[in-house]
Order: C-alpha cells, then sequence, then structure tokens
C-alpha cells in the first residue's frame, strides 16, 4: 500500500520557518532526509525496466498507477557500496523540477519536524562535488542524519528527460 506524503501531515502549511519537516530514510547505516514537500509518496519495490545506455545509478523506469516513471538508485548515486533489495526497501516517489522520479532507499523510518538549531551547514571538508546533494546535517539525540538536496542529487538535465527521449527513440525504431 502506498503511503502518501499529504496522509502522513495535513498541516505543512502551519509549519514555520524554523523547523525542517522531513521523511528520513536509511542507505546502509547511514539516515537521510528529504523536505516532505517534495515527496509525493513512498511504495514499495516493484518491477523496474532497465534502460540502456543511461546513467549507471538510473536503475531504469517503472510503471507507478499508470505513469512511466524514472528510478534512481539512491545508494549508486550517492557512493554507498551496492546491496541486495529486502523487504524494507522502498521507492521514494519525488516531485522534482523534470517531473516525478523514483529513489530506491533501504527503509523509510519517520517523518519528523527538525528545529532549524538542530541543523547545521556541511563543513567545507565534506563539501566537495561529489556531495552536491548535501545542503545539511540534522543533529538529533540518537544519530546524525543528512539532509539531502533533491536539486543535488538529480542532473540539471534530468533523468526524466533523458528518459523520455530513450522512449521516444525506442518507439521510434
Amino acid at each position: 500500500m502506498a503511503m502518501k506524503a499529504t496522509d502522513v501531515s495535513r498541516d505543512t502549511s502551519k509549519a514555520g520557518a524554523s523547523e525542517e519537516h522531513v521523511v528520513i530514510f536509511r542507505l546502509a547505516d547511514e539516515y537521510y532526509a528529504l523536505d516532505i514537500q517534495s515527496v509525493q509518496e513512498i511504495v514499495r519495490m516493484q518491477n523496474i525496466t532497465s534502460i540502456p545506455g543511461s546513467d549507471p545509478w538510473v536503475q531504469g523506469i517503472t510503471n507507478l498507477r499508470g505513469r512511466v516513471v524514472p528510478v534512481i538508485d539512491l545508494r549508486s548515486r550517492c557512493g554507498v557500496a551496492a546491496n541486495e533489495h529486502t523487504a524494507e526497501t522502498r521507492i521514494v516517489v519525488v516531485s522534482s523540477a523534470n517531473g516525478m522520479v523514483g529513489l530506491i532507499v533501504d527503509a523509510v523510518s519517520e517523518v519528523m519536524r527538525i528545529p532549524a538549531e538542530q541543523v547545521e551547514l556541511p563543513s567545507a571538508i565534506v563539501s566537495v562535488p561529489e556531495n552536491t546533494y548535501l545542503r545539511g546535517i540534522a543533529k538529533l539525540e540518537d544519530r546524525l542524519v543528512s539532509l539531502i538536496d533533491l536539486s543535488g542529487v538529480l542532473p540539471a538535465d534530468g533523468p526524466a528527460d533523458t528518459e523520455s527521449t530513450d522512449i521516444q527513440q525506442a518507439a521510434a525504431a
């Protein structure tokens, strides 16, 4: 059953600018978070059709209730070692500048509000070009959570554009 961000919280417009409202997920043993405003829904792992010639981190495309959605392996995109999918593996469907995109994560753990005073900008040591997706670090009581900048994960030309071009080219052949 799909969990929609709107089902989780209907009062995001009331949230003050002094906090982050996020969906927290796990990749390997580390925790990451996305702004809840960008999350459309969370679905169980499903069949994915690969697209030859795409970037190594583009897993392929899937049919999500009649819509073809590109799917990115977030482990691969963030430089985390590959692992087998489990019963906890989920696809976090996000809305980006290039349309809907699915992000494969190991598990979704929670939705939470994080006060702004618990968030720090990443230091210059970890702010390298390979980590353009990192926009902050949330200091929770029991762990650190890396806040993900969706525009850093998804390139400007976007997998949605290349996927639709590949599909159009395949259909024309």
